[in-house]
Order: structure tokens, then C-alpha cells, then sequence
């Protein structure tokens, strides 16, 4: 597996920000709720962090938070595991988009020349510029949702590619792109891909587990988009309950050995983030 060490995709005051709307609470609301002031509330959203060890427990209480992974977030050692081996190869393809990165992922045999690609990135012109120089071919694309930062590139990609089979979540629309819904597997080559249909933070998103098609040796990979990160999950702007039913969802339906590959952030596992990610108290 090629990959770097990156930061996370967000700090505390993201995190904060994000469980307030999945509580639908107000920054006021829960600061009487926990005995905090509302200053030191809105001041760590703005990533300006002075809360105590104990504020940060009625907190993470008053928002149904992982205490642990909350309070290790606050001292910036949240922690991320080591990757178990997986039967193929991986190439993380981080590209920056605005003020953030964007990930995109090429899954394949290790020292073979094509692959199958997850998510797009900005652009042709991004995606080509941390391009794995091994991977020549590109057999199937699978978008997990339509934004910019994901999907702006897929014509460019499929026409450079010659892909025969572009698939995107059966809820939403893209050009050149198949529908492919809950459940759905496609074998593709020596991969076999399943979708879970996870709307929530947009109206549709899909996560796909990857795995080889031979039985053997190795985790599970999950492309997760932006339901899930390390230490986070994506912003609810569709529907905040239906995003954090399927983050549960999709995490206990999964191996716990199951190597975690977010549209944003550092790659995890799902026993990691079943153990620590915030959101999942």
C-alpha cells in the first residue's frame, strides 16, 4: 500500500460544530445542558480551545459523543491504528481542493498495470498529477457521491481511461455514470464490489467494500466518501439522522479488520472508529 501520513480531516471544533446539528442543539442550549460557558463553546468552534477536561466530558455527554475519542481529539492525539495487510494493493490519492484534500483511491494488483478507481477528485488535470505511474488501465470507476471535489473529473476520466463502466449511487444523477444501488456486487476482474446505499450527508452517497475475489488472506477494504472519517464523519447536510443511522449501520455490517477509506483524512478501520470515533457512542 502506497499512502503518507496526513492530518485529520477535522480538529475538535468541527467536531463540535457537527454534534451540535446532529443533536439539534444550539450552542446556548448546550452549554446550560453542560454547565459550560457558551463562550468557550463558540470560541472552539472557531478552534480557539479552552475547555477543561471536565467540560469536555458534559459535553461529550450532553451530545451522546465518545467520551475518549472527543477528549483525545481536544489534545490532538487522536488515535489512528496501523494498517493491517490487505489482498491488494491500494494507492491513496490525496488532492487538494480549496482550503481541504479530496481523496481519491486506485485498488489493484500489486505490480500490475490497471485497477479499479473510487471517486474522481476535482479534475483530470489533479487526478493525473498524483496518478500511480504502474496503473496504465482503468477498469470500472465508482463515484460514492456527486460533488465537485469528487466527481469533477469523470468524463475527462472515462474518455482517458476507456472505461467501459462508470457506476454512481442509483439515487443520483451524473454523466456517464451507471446506477448502482444497496446491495448491488459487481465482480469485476479478481474484485468484487458491494454498494451500501448511505444518504445522509448528501441525498445520495454510496460506500463500497472492496474485496478480492478469492477467499484468502487480508481485511476488507470500505470506501467510505463522506460518511465517515477518522475521528469524524461528514456533515449531515441532507439528513442528519438517516447519516448516522447508516455510519452505524455500515460499520457493524463490515469485519471489524476492515480497512476504512475516506473521501477526506487518513485511512482507519472499522474497529478503530467503532472504538473511538466520536460519533459512534
Amino acid at each position: 500500500m502506497l499512502t503518507t501520513r496526513i492530518p485529520l480531516e477535522d480538529e475538535l471544533g468541527d467536531v463540535l460544530d457537527k454534534a451540535l446539528q446532529h443533536a439539534g442543539l444550539t450552542a446556548d442550549a448546550a452549554a446550560v445542558q453542560a454547565g459550560v460557558e457558551v463562550a468557550k463553546i463558540r470560541d472552539a468552534i472557531d478552534y480557539r480551545y479552552d475547555l477543561t477536561p471536565g467540560e469536555l466530558r458534559r459535553l461529550a455527554g450532553v451530545l451522546r459523543l465518545n467520551e475518549i475519542g472527543f477528549c483525545a481529539l481536544a489534545q490532538e492525539q487522536y488515535p489512528l491504528p496501523e494498517i493491517g495487510a490487505l489482498p491488494f494493493c491500494v494507492w491513496p490519492l490525496h488532492m487538494t481542493h480549496g482550503i481541504g484534500v479530496a481523496n481519491a483511491y486506485v485498488v489493484g494488483e500489486c505490480g500490475g498495470s490497471h485497477g479499479l478507481l473510487f471517486d474522481v477528485g476535482p479534475s483530470l488535470a489533479a487526478l493525473t498529477a498524483v496518478w500511480p505511474r504502474s496503473i496504465k488501465t482503468v477498469d470500472a470507476v465508482f463515484l460514492t457521491h456527486v460533488e465537485a471535489e469528487h466527481t469533477g473529473g469523470l468524463c475527462d476520466v472515462v474518455e482517458r481511461f476507456n472505461v467501459e463502466a462508470a457506476y454512481v449511487p442509483s439515487a443520483g444523477q451524473a454523466p456517464c455514470g451507471r446506477p448502482l444501488g444497496e446491495g448491488e456486487t459487481r465482480t469485476i476482474g479478481d474484485y468484487e464490489v458491494t454498494a451500501f446505499s448511505t444518504p445522509g450527508h448528501s441525498a445520495a452517497h454510496n460506500c463500497y467494500l472492496v474485496r478480492a475475489s478469492a477467499a484468502g488472506a487480508g481485511s476488507p477494504l470500505l470506501i467510505s466518501g463522506d460518511l465517515i472519517f477518522a475521528g469524524s464523519a461528514g456533515g449531515g447536510y441532507f439528513c442528519q439522522r438517516q447519516l448516522r443511522v447508516h455510519l452505524r449501520r455500515v460499520l457493524e455490517s463490515v469485519p471489524a479488520n476492515t480497512v476504512i477509506a475516506p473521501g477526506h483524512g487518513p485511512l482507519t478501520t472499522v474497529e478503530n472508529e467503532l472504538r473511538y470515533n466520536p460519533f459512534v457512542a
